[in-house]
């Protein structure tokens, strides 16, 4: 099937060309937008896995407007993962960012041949291995009220400034000490990667008025180490209780696609 006028090409990932393993991996799948089904696109050494979505709804304007919708975009992100993971059971695969977009088959080739030396490093990368995620948060410690402390009702102004002056230092020790848990954090988890790539921590917004957002990290860890992941985090959440640890993956290897440190 080719793309036509009236539609555009979506690129969700690419791989090595595949044989029916990938065919069989991606049937049935919606994608995106159906009803076209995702399918797989030939491009010299590589192979994207796309599907045709109507030009109508994904042209600049429509698309800006779909993705400012919170469910849409929900949706679509899902959808997104949906065919990326499906594509990984079958053969090392590169995540594409949501809504990678071409005016047809052959623009996509023209796009991935321009970038086929740093997508072929990036499949020999991240071939037999998973991204891990792991964010640190720093609790924030239980509000008191001045009112209620011993003998606040004939507490001077001076002695009022020192409360509060107090209670600043203590929030300075809390991230002080948050941040060396998550450094403790990140050696342990490194020392199982191969690669790691720290992401911008997340605001108030989404972490909430209780916690600070210290440490958000990706890791690129070997296929088969699922179990040491797993327990040395059990056993940093055990050493560090001052910091609140979240880990979650196997994920395909999103921020390992263009690059990542090395350990």
């Amino acid at each position: 099937m080719t793309a036509t006028r009236s539609t555009l090409t979506y690129v969700f990932a690419v791989c090595r060309p595949s044989g029916p393993e990938a065919r069989t991996a991606l049937g049935g799948l919606t994608g995106v937008g159906p009803p076209a089904p995702v399918r797989t696109l030939a491009a010299g050494p590589l192979t994207a896995v796309v599907q045709d979505v109507p030009a109508a709804d994904y042209a600049e304007e429509a698309l800006r407007q779909r993705l400012s919708d919170r469910a849409e975009l929900e949706r679509c992100a899902r959808a997104h993962h949906e065919v990326i993971t499906a594509a990984m059971a079958a053969a090392p695969t590169v995540p594409l960012p949501l809504a990678t977009l071409y005016r047809g088959d052959e623009r996509a080739r023209e796009a991935l041949r321009e970038r086929e030396d740093s997508l072929l490093a990036a499949l020999t990368r991240i071939t037999g291995r998973v991204e891990w995620g792991v964010k640190v948060y720093a609790l924030a410690g239980q509000p008191t009220d001045p009112a209620a402390a011993p003998g606040a009702a004939a507490a001077s102004g001076r002695a009022y400034l020192e409360q509060i002056r107090g209670r600043q230092r203590g929030r300075e020790e809390r991230r002080g000490a948050a941040l060396r848990a998550a450094e403790r954090v990140d050696t342990v988890v490194r020392g199982l990667a191969v690669a790691t790539r720290r992401l911008r921590p997340h605001g108030a917004e989404v972490t909430g008025p209780r916690r600070t957002h210290v440490l958000n990290a990706a890791y690129l860890v070997d296929r088969g180490r699922e179990r040491q992941v797993r327990a040395a985090l059990a056993s940093l959440r055990r050493d560090e209780t001052a910091v609140e640890i979240e880990l979650s993956g196997p994920w395909a290897p999103y921020s390992f696609a263009d690059g990542g440190a090395a350990s």
